[in-house]
């Protein structure tokens, strides 16, 4: 690892904590040291931008003020105020979470990285934010702008992926984590990824790391750090039914433990290589329901990516046959009048399906 002398640590740590001073964001949850409010907020960041989760964040929390107060609620209701911030996962994770430092810690968030490390979706990154910036422990951290940051300024040229990579990281990120001030320093170090040393254009004549930085001194910025190669991302093909009776329409709940767990939506499936969309449309309801219809107009067409693939959702009206019986019988699928939808957490793609079918009703 780059050896560096204490007094260039130093004057790293101080250069950025005054850069900072003069120049960092204002974010709500910076107003706070209150360790359930910034674990929210750090859950939240993973995978978004700031100016997306800033509105969820303040809905969020005003929903749900304490950790006490997310556990006593339903996922569901977690499902539906966290809907269309995507990733789901997290906000699972969140609930969760919630429930084991009630049950475990008697709702007081814990202090010490060990027993962070045993709350649902709370990595090593995430338990170093909350130490840092809600209890001022030195707890270094390694999101995504601070790996940009240290790749940069060691001018590292290898995937920040590897193994061998990412263990360097967190050395250096130790390293340059100070003793005291770290609530400051983390904030600043955050900030300096996400408005200076940015993945394209960075701002390194204002950088107050510039000196410093081996990138910039070699004009490597623009180059560092490395990308891994892309695969292509698959696109599936898959039918959704809009499937009516007496005015209500046809909905089921994905299972928790999965893509988009927990979430509302319209029975879909996916095209089989030999098989039409009607045909997948079909035999998917005859099988998890024993229903029969018979699939109308394709009304439209909605289109969404993921992180790993994407997917063309074809949209079917769907007349349900007289031989059927109504009742599915089962708790995670329902029937409801289009005007509830809304009551329900939905996907972003079945959000859409839903805009549609209740501006044409």
């Amino acid at each position: 690892m780059t050896r560096l002398r204490p007094h260039e640590i130093e004057g790293m740590q101080q250069r950025l904590i005054r850069w900072y001073q003069k120049h960092g964001r204002d974010l709500p949850w910076r107003d706070t040291r209150n360790p359930y409010r910034i674990w929210v907020s750090e859950i939240m960041l993973q995978q978004t931008q700031v100016e997306t989760v800033i509105a969820y964040y303040e809905r969020f929390v005003a929903a749900f003020p304490s950790v006490q107060a997310l556990a006593r609620e339903p996922l569901q209701k977690v499902l539906l105020i966290w809907q269309g911030l995507g990733y789901y996962a997290r906000a699972r994770n969140l609930h969760r979470g919630a429930r084991l430092v009630v049950s475990r810690w008697d709702g007081r968030v814990p202090d010490t990285q060990k027993e962070l490390l045993q709350i649902p979706g709370i990595g090593r990154s995430t338990a170093g934010a909350i130490l840092s910036l809600a209890y001022d422990r030195p707890a270094p951290i390694l999101d995504g702008n601070v790996k940009r940051v240290l790749c940069r300024l060691f001018a590292i040229r290898r995937d920040p992926a590897k193994p061998d990579v990412l263990k360097r990281l967190w050395a250096l990120s130790e390293v340059l984590t100070p003793g005291t001030d770290v609530h400051t320093y983390t904030q600043a170090v955050m900030d300096l990824g996400a408005t200076i040393c940015t993945p394209i254009d960075p701002r390194c004549t204002v950088c107050p790391l510039r000196n410093n930085c081996q990138a910039c001194r070699r004009s490597l910025q623009h180059l560092i750090p490395v990308r891994a190669r892309k695969e292509p991302t698959p696109h599936h093909e898959y039918a959704l039914g809009i499937v009516r009776h007496r005015g209500r329409v046809l909905i089921r709940q994905r299972p928790e433990e999965g893509l988009l767990g927990g979430l509302w939506g319209f029975p879909n499936y996916r095209r089989r290589p030999k098989g039409t969309l009607a045909d997948a449309l079909h035999q998917g309801l005859h099988n998890d329901l024993g229903l029969a219809v018979e699939s109308g107009e394709k009304t439209g067409t909605v289109r969404h990516a993921y992180t790993h693939f994407k997917i063309t959702l074809h949209v079917f009206e769907c007349l349900l046959l007289p031989e059927n019986k109504t009742h599915t019988g089962k708790a995670d699928w329902k029937w409801i009048y289009p005007s509830r939808l809304k009551d329900y957490p939905l996907a972003a793609s079945d959000r859409k399906v839903m805009d549609r079918l209740l501006d044409r009703d």
